[in-house]
């Protein structure tokens, strides 16, 4: 996302985009673009389904919309908005799509991100990799306060690769062709209970895009299992789109 971007408990996976040239009838296009439409108009409904490891299942929907091209202290940037809540603001370039700020609710003003956070980087092809930052948004503690590790641990270094190109992809909005497979991996050292002691957490992200549609599919895997701790995994699903 890619952090991206995510949900209305904070999960804000989608958040992963930044800095560039505005897409315009004028300016080159920049690369990912029909992967991660920026453009005004567009509009997505997905279902965010959370399999937490008690075996509770949750399910909430999420509607993601592009607003146009919006104003920042450095100029403007493509604004998308959640119905969460969260507004984000991406650029795109020759070296992919990337995100600039994003604001919540809560923020009277956008948080500008310290260095670019791609969505998509160029090239385009399999076995392309780059870093950003991402955080727990499943792993809980059983007993502490705060509960969310995203709390304590608001940083973590996730590294993306692609993984395929040329991918058909089915979901309930139907069937897509030449779809790009992006994985993010990352750990996260907790104590994970007096037995085992330390562990490394793993943090797993896979994302589906697909040429004039976008994100499709993106399934996020924290798992614990640990008596000090409690994750799960949650998928995110194409439901409908324009």
């Amino acid at each position: 996302m890619s952090e991206v971007s995510l949900l209305r408990r904070g999960t804000a996976l989608l958040a992963g985009l930044g800095l560039g040239l505005a897409l315009s009838a004028c300016a080159p296009k920049p690369v990912g673009h029909d992967l991660f439409p920026l453009g005004e108009g567009h509009q997505w409904r997905y279902d965010v389904k959370t399999e937490w490891e008690n075996n509770v299942i949750e399910h909430e929907p999420l509607v993601m919309e592009t607003l146009g091209q919006s104003p920042l202290d450095d100029g403007p940037a493509w604004l998308r908005r959640s119905d969460a809540g969260i507004s984000y603001w991406l650029r795109g370039d020759e070296t992919g799509i990337y995100r600039v700020a994003t604001k919540s609710e809560l923020d009277a003003d956008p948080r500008y991100d310290k260095e670019r956070r791609y969505v998509l980087k160029a090239p385009l092809t399999a076995g392309s990799t780059w870093q950003s930052d991402t955080t727990a948004y499943l792993l809980q503690r059983r007993q502490e306060f705060p509960r969310e590790i995203r709390h304590t641990h608001p940083a973590v270094k996730m590294v993306y690769s692609i993984e395929a190109t040329g991918l058909v992809v089915d979901s309930r909005a139907g069937r897509f062709e030449g779809c790009v497979k992006v994985k993010g991996q990352a750990s996260l050292r907790l104590f994970a209970d007096p037995v085992v002691g330390w562990k490394d957490m793993p943090l797993i992200t896979q994302e589906w895009y697909c040429p004039g549609v976008g994100l499709v599919r993106l399934v996020r895997e924290e798992p614990a299992n640990s008596t000090f701790l409690t994750g799960g995994t949650l998928t995110m699903e194409l439901l409908e789109w324009k």
